[in-house]
């Protein structure tokens, strides 16, 4: 027999947060929102200095993160259909990120400049620890709604892609080719994808959820 619309939203596991709780988290998003937009114009610069598509790519998610804190902190006292659909919006932006990575690193295949490996990895090793404080701090926020999944997978995936970006740094410095730089950033762009399915299987559910109640 089906679920019911109550039974589905069980397996998201999702938490109602207490207004002292939303008193903290906001706090929390003003920060990291503030540090991903220090980064996203530090990175997109390096990006484009060093020729590093990973770097690019990773300034493009530091850019789109800092939009969601800034979604995320508009919605968090709103109604759920609200927070909802958000949390939609912010999935598709990842997919649509993840889309344009995998495209653009498929161009850069026929370009073949080699990346400064240094400039990749010092500023990787600079974005890995502006995101891991993001990350620590996001952290106890974890559980919830879409609309927290959503931060919490963006700031997850961003430790993840900073570490790509290092592995990436030592493999066109250690190979002398820019393809550890391609497949990095072709690999960033599937785990946009990925959390993107995460957080838009969510917020449908939590969506049809909040609009049957009314």
């Amino acid at each position: 027999m089906a679920g019911t619309p109550q039974d589905d939203c069980s397996c998201c596991a999702v938490v109602a947060a207490a207004p002292n709780s939303d008193v903290a988290f906001r706090r929390v998003l003003w920060i990291v929102l503030a540090i991903n937009a220090a980064m996203f114009g530090a990175e997109a610069v390096a990006g484009v200095i060093a020729g590093s598509v990973s770097l690019q790519a990773d300034a493009l998610d530091f850019l789109g993160d800092a939009a969601n804190y800034g979604i995320a902190l508009f919605v968090l006292s709103r109604p759920p259909a609200w927070r909802a659909g958000s949390a939609f919006v912010k999935g598709a932006a990842m997919a649509a990120f993840g889309v344009w990575v995998l495209g653009y690193s498929a161009y850069n295949a026929f370009v073949l400049d080699l990346p400064s490996a240094t400039v990749m990895g010092a500023v990787g090793i600079v974005a890995l620890l502006a995101n891991l404080s993001c990350a620590a701090l996001l952290f106890r926020f974890r559980a919830g709604d879409a609309n927290r999944r959503a931060v919490w997978i963006c700031s997850r995936n961003d430790v993840l892609g900073n570490l790509a970006v290092l592995v990436a740094a030592s493999g066109v410095a250690f190979s002398g080719t820019p393809w550890p730089d391609l497949a990095v950033g072709a690999a960033m762009g599937v785990l946009a994808l990925s959390g993107a399915a995460t957080v838009l299987r969510q917020s449908a559910v939590e969506f049809r959820v909040a609009t049957a109640a009314g």
